[in-house]
C-alpha cells in the first residue's frame, strides 16, 4: 500500500482536509501526490529519508521561492510548507506534450528562471562545484586506457579550465538537475519542478546541457545545430530582457566542464566517491535511454566540435576527437544518442537496449 498523504494539522487548518489523491511517479528521494481539495486542485510532495534530506528539502523551498519572482511564472506557486514532515503543497499545472522544438521554450524559461537570483541572495543556496583537477586526471587516465597520447599543453589547459570554472562569475538560479522530466509544458509556458539540488551559479553550466546532452539526466538527447542555435538564442534573449545584460559565461567552458565529470555517467545515487571514467575501457553500462560509452562518444564529439583550432582548449579539442575515434573503432556496435526526447517509460527504454544490454535504472 501506498502512504497515506501527509497531511499536518496546520495545513488541514488553512487548506480544508485533502480529498481523493492519487500517487504520481517520482523519484525514490520523494513521494508525490496529486490531491483534491475543498476548493482546488494540489500536489503535495514529500522528501522521504535519507541521506541529506533535509538539505534537499531546504534547497527546494529556498529555490521554489526565489524563483517565485518571475512573471509570468517559471514553477509552480509554493502553496504551503511542513518542515517537520518535509512536505510541500504546490500548485497543480496542466502538462502537455511538448512541441518538436522543445528545447527553445525551454531555454527561454531556464534563463527567466536562472535570472531570479539576484547578487544579494548569496548564501541562500550553495554555490554550484564545478569539476576539479581529480576530474581532469581521471579523464587524461581514459586517455592513456584508449591508448590515445595526450599532446604537450592539454594537462595545463585542463587545469586552467578547472580554475575558469571554479572562478566562473554568476548568481543565477541553477535547477541542479533541468532534465525532461523536471519540466512541464503548459499552455502559458514551461514550469520547472523538483529543485532539491537547487544552487547559485553561472547560468550557462545548464544552458549546456542542451549541447551536452542532459549529463545529469535518465535521458540524453542529440538536436540538430540549427535547433540547437534557436535554444541559445533564446535563452540569450530571455536572460537580457530579465537583466538587461548579457549572460556571463563561455559556453565552450561549461560544456568542457561537463566532458570531464564522470559523475555523469551512473545516475545519483551512484555519484560520489568513484573514478567511473576509469571504468568505461573495462565494460558499459546502461543508464536510461543510451549507455556509459554513446553517452561519452557524444561529449567527446560536442566537444571536439567546439574546441577545434588553436583557442584556449584546442589541444583538449584534439584529444576529444582522438578518443571518440579511439572508442568507435573499439565498440563499433555503439550507436548515436537520441534524436528526440523520448516518453518517459521502461518498455521505452527497454527496447532501445534490445538484448544483451546491461541493467541501469531510469531514475535521474
Amino acid at each position: 500500500m501506498w502512504p497515506r498523504v501527509p497531511w499536518s494539522g496546520a495545513l488541514r487548518d488553512e487548506w480544508g482536509r485533502p480529498g481523493r489523491a492519487r500517487r504520481l511517479g517520482s523519484s525514490p528521494r520523494s513521494r508525490v501526490w496529486r490531491v483534491a481539495l475543498p476548493d482546488r486542485t494540489v500536489v503535495v510532495k514529500q522528501v522521504v529519508d535519507g541521506v541529506g534530506a533535509d538539505e534537499r528539502y531546504a534547497r527546494e523551498v529556498a529555490a521554489l521561492r526565489l524563483a517565485a519572482r518571475a512573471d509570468p511564472p517559471v514553477v509552480p506557486a509554493l502553496l504551503g510548507a511542513d518542515p517537520v514532515a518535509r512536505v510541500l503543497v504546490l500548485e497543480h499545472v496542466e502538462h502537455r506534450p511538448p512541441a518538436g522544438d522543445w528545447i527553445v521554450g525551454y531555454a527561454g524559461a531556464l534563463a527567466r528562471l536562472h535570472a531570479t537570483a539576484r547578487p544579494d541572495d548569496a548564501g541562500a543556496l550553495p554555490r554550484w562545484r564545478g569539476p576539479g583537477r581529480a576530474d581532469a586526471d581521471a579523464f587524461l587516465g581514459l586517455a592513456d586506457a584508449l591508448g590515445v597520447p595526450v599532446a604537450s599543453g592539454v594537462v595545463g589547459e585542463l587545469h586552467g579550465l578547472v580554475e575558469r570554472l571554479g572562478r566562473a562569475e554568476g548568481y543565477a538560479l541553477l535547477h541542479g538537475d533541468p532534465c525532461p522530466g523536471n519540466d512541464l509544458h503548459t499552455a502559458s509556458g514551461v514550469r520547472f519542478i523538483d529543485f532539491e539540488q537547487a544552487s547559485l551559479g553561472n547560468g550557462l553550466t545548464e544552458l549546456a546541457y542542451l549541447r551536452i546532452g542532459f549529463p545529469t539526466c535518465w535521458c540524453v538527447t542529440s538536436a540538430a545545430e540549427p535547433l540547437l542555435r534557436r535554444a541559445e538564442s533564446a535563452y540569450g534573449d530571455a536572460w537580457r530582457a530579465a537583466t538587461g545584460s548579457e549572460a556571463p559565461g563561455d559556453l565552450t567552458d561549461a560544456c568542457a566542464g561537463w566532458l570531464l565529470r564522470g559523475d555523469g555517467l551512473v545516475e545519483r545515487a551512484r555519484r560520489e566517491g568513484a573514478d567511473h571514467l576509469a571504468r568505461v575501457p573495462r565494460r558499459d553500462w546502461t543508464w536510461g535511454t543510451a549507455t556509459a560509452r554513446e553517452r561519452l562518444v557524444h561529449r567527446l564529439g560536442v566537444v571536439a566540435g567546439m574546441t577545434a583550432g588553436d583557442g584556449p582548449l584546442g589541444g583538449l579539442g584534439g584529444l576529444s576527437a582522438a578518443m571518440r575515434r579511439s572508442m568507435l573503432v573499439r565498440w563499433p556496435g555503439l550507436r548515436p544518442v537520441p534524436a528526440e526526447r523520448p516518453e518517459r517509460s521502461r518498455a521505452a527504454i527497454r527496447a532501445r537496449r534490445g538484448p544483451g544490454r546491461t541493467g541501469g535504472g531510469a531514475a535521474g
